[in-house]
């Protein structure tokens, strides 16, 4: 699927999720904002990927600071020219506490890498993209936020929290051709343990090139009647 000249800003993207949506952005076509916290890392990803030096820029800051989200931004719009595309991929997992136990620093710490993160980049990148009436954001949600499991209190509060942060803005922005949509999924299956060698407990899974087929279309122009939908990849048929 074509995105030929679009600027994709990809958070998380030293990750095993983010790796594998770089690499198939990149092959439609897309100029590619590669942020995570160290610079070293994200020039490894484009070095394995082969990515041309003029088409990808390598954003190192803690999106958990406003003013290192807006710099980000500021930084891959002053290379090329504007942000079409947020793929919010940053991840982050805790668990094992009882709500009765639940530490409050906890708690902060997932708010801040799932709701904080969030907030800060949406908040830098949306102003362009209404300014350009196009725009894709597209984030990873969770099925924990809506059915949470018992001890994974901390990850279940933040992940609820992001999902009614981003439909709320879906609402928003009805009209303005920017959708903005989530792709829940549970366990990232890297090694493709569910078709190799299937259980029940491993058939959920989806695999990272699952994952980012769907992200590819909910940024393409055909999926521009889609905004506020929570797409999920974590039940199979």
């Amino acid at each position: 699927m074509a995105l030929d000249d679009r600027v994709v800003l990809v958070t998380g993207a030293t990750g095993v999720l983010g790796r594998m949506v770089a690499e198939r952005f990149a092959a439609a076509g897309a100029r590619l904002g590669l942020v995570g916290t160290d610079l070293a890392r994200l020039t490894a990803v484009a070095h394995d990927l082969g990515l041309a030096e003029d088409l990808w820029l390598p954003a190192v800051g803690d999106l958990r600071q406003a003013d290192a989200s807006r710099a980000v931004v500021a930084a891959v719009t002053a290379r090329f020219g504007r942000v079409d595309v947020l793929l919010h991929l940053v991840g982050g997992w805790v668990g094992g506490t009882a709500v009765a136990d639940l530490d409050h620093t906890e708690l902060g710490g997932m708010l801040e890498q799932h709701l904080w993160t969030t907030l800060n980049v949406i908040q830098a990148v949306l102003p362009g993209m209404l300014g350009g009436s196009w725009g894709r954001i597209v984030a990873i949600g969770s099925r924990s936020g809506l059915e949470p499991p018992p001890k994974v209190a901390s990850y279940a509060v933040a992940k609820a929290a992001e999902d009614t942060l981003l439909r709320t803005l879906a609402r928003e922005v009805d009209g303005t051709g920017v959708t903005v949509n989530l792709v829940t999924v549970g366990t990232i299956d890297e090694e493709h343990q569910r078709d190799s060698a299937g259980t029940p407990r491993n058939a959920t899974w989806s695999t990272p090139e699952e994952i980012a087929a769907a992200l590819l279309y909910l940024c393409s122009d055909d999926a521009g009647a889609i905004n506020g939908a929570r797409i999920p990849l974590d039940r199979r048929g």
